[in-house]
């Protein structure tokens, strides 16, 4: 999503009204500046919407994450985690990520539409890691963290899947 086009302060709701979402302080997102699951302006807009969320030191990885059976086909993308904040994301891979993790598209939504715990997932063997298994294990527990769980909410609210 260009900056034009991402809703600026002044046009979200206020703290008291919640955004219409019923959450106090959520932002409010025009449908029309909502953006397809991973794509690349999906990455960039999620990336821009996690900007503030707390330093966590030491919760940083480069992963790489492998989606299968997609409408489009098998997709690719990365992210770079540095003290719990997504700092780089894109499609493709990194040839240094020190961990791999690589799911169904049907999870992979699930997972993003807060349908399927990314944990349980991962214990359930629907995502399938590869690598340095502490560095993903000092990753995970962010997603159970509230300001992670609020995150992904302001992130569906954008996504077209």
């Amino acid at each position: 999503m260009s900056e034009a086009s991402r809703p600026s302060g002044g046009e979200r709701e206020s703290a008291e009204t919640g955004g219409g979402t019923g959450q106090p302080g959520a932002p409010h997102y025009d449908p029309a500046t909502v953006t397809r699951y991973l794509t690349q302006e999906w990455l960039d807009e999620a990336r821009a919407l996690g900007a503030d969320q707390p330093e966590r030191p030491g919760a940083s990885v480069r992963m790489n994450w492998v989606v299968t059976g997609g409408p489009a086909g098998e997709v690719t993308y990365y992210e770079v985690l540095h003290n719990g904040r997504v700092v780089e994301s894109g499609l493709g891979s990194l040839p240094d990520a020190e961990v791999t993790l690589t799911t169904s598209w049907a999870d992979s939504v699930d997972v993003a539409q807060g349908d399927l715990d990314l944990n349980a997932a991962f214990m359930q063997g629907r995502v399938k890691a590869a690598g340095h298994m502490a560095k993903l294990m000092s990753v995970l527990p962010l997603t159970k963290a509230p300001e992670y769980l609020a995150l992904h909410e302001r992130i569906r609210a954008v996504t077209e899947f």
